[in-house]
């Protein structure tokens, strides 16, 4: 097993094979020996530094029906809401002000946010805020408006695959939307030049082992310079509430393995994994992950935006506790780093 680990150390490529064995056969042995090994490469790469986002979640209106999502079109138990520009830039100027230097616009793939509007939104942060890099993150566009994004200022762009499996897809979203759109859309933000991330859930509804290895050939070939892997957690008012949340150890294991897959990849330590286990964002770390994602979005809609249960809003998920995820870093050998924390 561990030939395995120092394989990927050592830069090599695994096979289709070789991950299904490594997943099968994990124990707490090999778990710890990934993340000493990952914490390594990430400490080469990046120092000790973790790097901090200011995430804004603009608008929980979507017009998808994804099977396992909490905003999910058809969840009419939803509190809607959008934020008006002026609210995300009260937000910016919030963020700027605790010394972010990276914001994050997250939001559900809502129609009212056409490109004129968000071109608008675009354009005023980065002129009120020039040296700060901007991070967009809301679902599947046209080429056309992906390079009006990026011409418009934008930095990164994050657009997880959930799943490079075509008929685990198939399990997870209505028959509207299909993996190779969503995978063409991946291509083209990367054609265009944005810094691009993907990634997937773990312990997804009907995911198997082959699956997860199908994932990892995947983000291998593609080369992401942003990557996020986070464990499947349940809604309650979806058609698969009732199926369990994936694994947090799980979900670890396979964050040191993309560390050592990914070397300057940027891990974040994902809100899913903080809310399934107490300590996830310090284990995350501790497993190579190099990312954090407070929240800056106004308080009153932190909790509307609930893609899963339970996710924590507050606590060290809340900007105004960097104080206290500074301290927390700090207790685990790590420096939370405000600045820009581009890809390298």
């Amino acid at each position: 097993m561990k030939i395995l680990i120092d394989k990927l150390f050592q830069k090599s490529i695994l096979n289709k094979e070789e991950w299904i064995f490594l997943f099968s056969n994990r124990n707490s042995e090999i778990e710890a020996y990934a993340f000493e090994k990952a914490r390594d490469v990430s400490v080469q790469h990046y120092g000790n530094k973790v790097f901090a986002r200011g995430l804004i979640e603009f608008s929980n209106y979507c017009k998808n029906n994804c099977y396992y999502c909490g905003i999910r079109a058809g969840n009419n138990k939803v509190l809607r809401y959008r934020l008006s520009k002026e609210e995300i830039l009260s937000c910016c100027y919030a963020g700027n002000e605790l010394g972010f230097k990276t914001f994050v616009l997250q939001g559900g793939e809502d129609p009212f946010f056409t490109d004129e509007k968000l071109l608008e939104i675009i354009t005023t942060i980065k002129r009120e805020f020039p040296d700060n890099a901007l991070t967009l993150s809301f679902g599947e566009r046209s080429f056309d408006s992906y390079l009006s994004f990026k011409q418009a200022g934008a930095d990164r762009y994050l657009l997880r695959h959930e799943t490079a499996s075509p008929e685990h897809f198939s399990q997870l979203h209505p028959k509207n939307l299909s993996l190779l759109p969503r995978k063409q859309c991946l291509f083209d933000l990367k054609q265009i030049g944005f810094q691009t991330g993907t990634g997937f859930m773990v312990g997804s509804p009907y995911q198997t082992i082959e699956n997860l290895a199908e994932d990892m050939l995947f983000i291998a070939d593609f080369q992401p310079q942003m990557l996020g892997i986070g464990p499947f957690i349940p809604h309650r008012d979806t058609p698969m509430g009732n199926f369990p949340a994936g694994s947090a150890k799980l979900t670890l294991f396979l964050l040191a393995l993309s560390r050592l897959l990914l070397p300057h990849v940027l891990l974040p330590a994902t809100t899913a994994l903080g809310t399934l286990e107490p300590q996830g964002r310090l284990k995350a770390v501790l497993a190579g992950a190099n990312v954090v994602m407070p929240n800056l979005s106004p308080l009153q809609v932190r909790e509307k935006y609930m893609l899963y249960n339970n996710k924590i809003a507050t606590g060290l998920e809340a900007a105004e506790s960097v104080k206290k995820l500074t301290e927390n870093m700090a207790d685990i050998g790590y420096q939370l780093e405000m600045d820009r924390g581009d890809y390298c």
